[in-house]
């Protein structure tokens, strides 16, 4: 079933323009050729980087938090408390003012306690300071070699500065040992994300400077970036790499399955690109008016005890607009003078 089911994935109808064939591709003459089969190399390189990513945020992310200062919140667990707790889990964790009077009247509670139990339950949940430094202090170290290792395997190609040429004598093009393992180790790295993805952090943007409070460098870097990602996701993408995808790769050949499965991948990472700009414009457009760098809207913060609508009573204000405060005896005024002594005891002279 595996064979056939392999036989049939890889066909040369799929992957190669007419014409060709998986034949014509294979070792000889001292040539090497790339072969679907060299991505199975991915899977035990992708278990390796797992071992590399947990010693990394062992041993080096969590004790660089620690010096940089960064320390988790406290968090007072929740009483148990198996109504609560099931709702929570079945049916959201974060009911409605109704669900939430109804679940109050059952376990004897108040309004109130519900939604501090709701609101510590949540917070339970959520990934610990330290847990984010490190997982983000991890992407950035992964990114950067990544990003020199495909300056030094990349730099020397002509293709890399004239797009075009990367159609040069295609399909038949023979591998590069250095590129088939910087593409090999890129691969490997996101199937290890795959394989943590339901136990990493929902968001992952490299937010290490913003984690350990250093605001300024945070706004300046956070600028950088997007000059950068607007040249290179709105400018440089579509003009060079999905144009010739796109026009040039099939300059001298017929359209095939492969051509169109792999150009609608790019616009629709393209269309993203475009959704990703306009939260990085709303961002820096909140920068310019408020004078300060607008939350991530993706961000997950912790919630304080006050929280959930909970606002504190509103303070009724006097005609001369000064605050009465619940409990305070008011101290200035003839007849507020009057009233202090008459509450001490002392009555007023006729």
């Amino acid at each position: 079933m595996w064979s056939s089911l392999n036989e049939w994935l890889w066909q040369d109808r799929f992957w190669l323009p007419a014409n060709n064939s998986w034949a014509d591709l294979e070792d000889r003459d001292g040539l090497v050729y790339p072969h679907p089969r060299d991505m199975l190399m991915a899977l035990p390189l992708a278990l390796v980087l797992l071992a590399v990513r947990f010693t990394f945020e062992r041993f080096v992310g969590l004790p660089l938090s620690r010096w940089l200062g960064l320390r988790s919140q406290t968090r007072r667990l929740v009483k148990p408390i198996a109504a609560l707790e099931k709702h929570f889990l079945m049916e959201g964790q974060r009911p409605t003012e109704p669900q939430m009077t109804l679940l109050a009247t059952q376990c004897g509670l108040t309004l109130r306690q519900t939604q501090h139990w709701f609101r510590r339950r949540r917070n339970q949940d959520r990934p610990c300071l330290s847990k984010k430094f490190c997982e983000a202090s991890w992407r950035f170290v992964f990114y950067l070699c990544s990003f020199i290792g495909g300056l030094l395997v990349l730099y020397h190609e002509s293709w890399l500065w004239t797009p075009v040429m990367c159609w040069d004598n295609y399909p038949k093009q023979t591998l590069k040992l250095a590129l088939y393992h910087w593409y090999l180790m890129e691969l490997s790295f996101y199937i290890s994300l795959l394989i943590t993805l339901p136990f990493d952090i929902k968001r992952k943007a490299c937010k290490l400077f913003n984690y350990t409070h250093w605001r300024r460098t945070c706004d300046t870097l956070f600028i950088i970036f997007s000059l950068v990602f607007f040249y290179t996701r709105l400018v440089l993408f579509p003009t060079e790499i999905i144009y010739t995808t796109y026009y040039e790769s099939i300059a001298n050949l017929e359209p095939f399955f492969s051509y169109y499965f792999f150009n609608t991948l790019l616009m629709l990472l393209q269309l993203l690109h475009v959704f990703w700009s306009c939260l990085i414009l709303r961002m820096i457009y909140s920068f310019m008016k408020k004078g300060q760098m607008e939350k991530d809207v993706r961000s997950d913060v912790e919630e304080s005890d006050s929280s959930d609508g909970e606002a504190a009573p509103e303070v009724p204000r006097l005609k001369n607009g000064a605050a009465h405060q619940p409990g305070a005896a008011p101290t200035d005024g003839p007849r507020i003078r009057a009233a202090g002594r008459v509450a001490n005891g002392h009555t007023r002279a006729t």
